[in-house]
């Protein structure tokens, strides 16, 4: 019964939940995330310093998705998660936009080495830690099957 009471008083009551996505090494107090963060009087020269910190070892201009929890003591804490498994195939088919008609025609068409080394990365997201290799994979192959890229087993 304590401990229950003591971990209740231990939450800071959240004020909102901000989902952005901001380029990597590039967060500035300009938009987008200046008027998400200066609405709920957040300290935008801080997450920005520590944002590009923790995103100075990805390429410039990889979009990265950024979940930030702020509290109502003007305090925050923020997720940095990897790109996106489109913009990752994306890149690795060289292709700037997906197929139109997916199922019908194919823009592109990559190995199952790519889709492996795709879900590599995506497993160091604090979200996809605890799935196997293999669903990350076969998550992987829907996503290119939707976008109208093939992925076979040697090109």
């Amino acid at each position: 019964m304590m401990a229950t009471l003591k971990d209740a008083a231990a939450r800071k009551p959240v004020l909102a939940t901000i989902r952005l996505i901001v380029p990597a090494g590039a967060a500035r107090p300009a938009p987008p995330v200046g008027p998400a963060l200066g609405f709920y009087r957040l300290n935008l020269m801080a997450f920005c310093k520590d944002f590009n910190a923790r995103t100075q070892k990805y390429k410039a201009d990889t979009p990265m998705q950024v979940t930030l929890t702020a509290y109502k003591d003007s305090t925050f804490e923020f997720v940095v998660k990897s790109p996106s498994v489109s913009w990752f195939l994306k890149k690795a088919a060289g292709i700037e936009t997906a197929s139109s008609r997916p199922g019908h025609s194919n823009v592109s068409s990559l190995t199952l080495h790519h889709v492996y080394e795709i879900a590599k990365l995506k497993q160091a997201d604090p979200f996809c830690k605890h799935m196997s290799l293999e669903a990350l994979c076969k998550s992987i192959i829907g996503t290119a099957n939707s976008m109208g890229i093939e992925i076979v087993k040697d090109l």
